[in-house]
């Protein structure tokens, strides 16, 4: 099936309407990006906040810095803030229930997420999953605001890397293997 919208015909159509229209056509598109699936992690001990994130990006590999993306909504946007640190987890295709917890769809909230996992440090302080694929421990060196998220760029500071099984994958609602 293909959906498209190119927009209403005529130009008396109220800019709120275009707007919501705009918006929900962009979520149902992107949707259908398939990407990796992470835990962006930040802050300590009680302190300590995640969420499940699909944005993120390389930047440049000299010197190491990444970019992610977080709904100034999340809880884990404030802990970014807070503590000028961040590690992105890029999780297995066994990890698919704390890809959800930190998604909320378990009703887990806050430092409760960290539950679940074997939890360490790098250089950040950052939590990181021990068991990760790869993570990746940043210093925050930027944040710039862009509609409801904050893109943070971090200098990445210290990486773990356990290649040897397949990735999680999210697209259209749905988790899926990678490898």
């Amino acid at each position: 099936m293909i959906l498209s919208h190119a927009g209403p015909s005529t130009t008396d159509t109220p800019t709120a309407t275009l707007e919501v229209s705009r918006a929900a056509d962009f979520r149902v598109a992107m949707r259908e990006l398939a990407a990796g699936v992470t835990i962006i992690t930040a802050g300590r001990e009680h302190g300590r906040r995640g969420l499940t994130a699909t944005a993120v990006c390389s930047v440049s590999a000299d010197p190491p810095t990444l970019l992610v993306c977080i709904n100034r909504s999340a809880e884990g946007h404030a802990a970014i803030t807070e503590s000028g640190s961040f590690c992105v987890n890029v999780i297995a295709v066994e990890h698919q229930r704390l890809a959800e917890r930190f998604a909320g769809r378990d009703g887990a909230r806050g430092a409760e997420r960290f539950d679940h996992g074997e939890w360490r440090a790098l250089a950040t302080g950052a939590p990181v999953l021990a068991d990760a694929i790869a993570a990746f421990d940043c210093q925050l060196v930027q944040a710039i605001e862009a509609g409801t998220h904050t893109v943070f760029i971090g200098a990445v500071t210290a990486t773990t890397v356990s290649p040897q099984r397949a990735a999680l994958l999210y697209r259209a609602g749905s988790f899926a293997a990678a490898g």
